[in-house]
């Protein structure tokens, strides 16, 4: 039994060696693996962090911009408002010259060219909405009043409910028909009024954008991105649903719909 064993023993020892001799180098390469993915690990982190970093960035860039043109609305809104109360005081003020002057005609023409004018230097200097059918119902006024095709009291009436319908323009929301003039010409589009704040428009070749002022110019501005004028789309089915209240966001800014009518 003991030549036996004695035998055995240098192939015991010989198995043990090997033993001993591969074990070392699966370890390494076991540490080399989790080396490789601890190094992937962190490009992984790294190119996360970069991202992150990147859409912070762009999400501050998008808020400033979004400040801004809510700083722009809002100046409009004051504006309109405060052409609004002017409109409500002329109407008074006039109304109370007609009845001064009283029935009789003549004594009503300067009060009546005077209202034309007036009426005609806010419509050119205002929103750019229908300008030309509004200037047209003052200048055919102005023409019958010319040739005595209308009494001076009845054009007096005619132009306090131009008036009023220059009031109820400021505040009603809804959709129109309108010539814009567009790229150099002039194209029928599809016009979403939201009160005196914002004007958006459809053309029938599929274009969309929104009116921009500079200065003392108003501009129809195509909306050149794709999630602009998805912001559109949604307004005017919104509007062709007869829905008229409510919270949109829009290119030029979020804009709250109150019905005006």
């Amino acid at each position: 039994m003991f030549n036996r064993l004695s035998r055995l023993a240098p192939f015991a020892l010989l198995a043990f060696a090997a033993v001993a001799t591969v074990t070392p180098v699966a370890a390494q390469d076991s540490l080399d693996a989790l080396a490789e993915e601890l190094v992937s690990l962190r490009g992984q982190v790294e190119s996360l962090n970069t991202e992150l970093n990147r859409m912070q960035e762009q999400h501050r860039a998008e808020m400033n911009s979004l400040a801004a043109q809510k700083g722009d609305l809002e100046a409009t809104r004051r504006r309109e408002e405060l052409r609004i109360r002017q409109l409500d005081q002329d109407l008074e003020q006039n109304r109370e010259r007609a009845r001064e002057a009283g029935v009789a005609g003549e004594a009503l023409i300067p009060v009546a060219y005077g209202i034309i004018d007036g009426m005609e230097a806010r419509i050119r200097d205002g929103f750019p909405f229908k300008t030309e059918d509004r200037l047209s119902a003052l200048e055919e006024i102005r023409s019958q009043i010319d040739s005595g095709a209308i009494d001076p009291p009845r054009a007096i009436n005619r132009l306090w409910r131009l008036y009023e319908d220059e009031l109820r323009i400021t505040r009603d929301n809804g959709l129109y028909s309108q010539v814009i003039p567009l790229g150099g010409d002039r194209v029928l589009a599809d016009i979403a009024k939201i009160g005196a704040v914002a004007i958006y428009f459809q053309t029938r070749d599929g274009r969309g954008g929104f009116v921009t002022r500079t200065g003392n110019d108003w501009n129809f501005t195509v909306a050149e991105s794709g999630a602009d004028r998805e912001q559109i789309n949604a307004l005017f089915d919104s509007l062709k649903k007869q829905i008229r209240t409510g919270y949109f966001e829009l290119p030029n800014g979020s804009i709250g719909m109150e019905s005006g009518s």
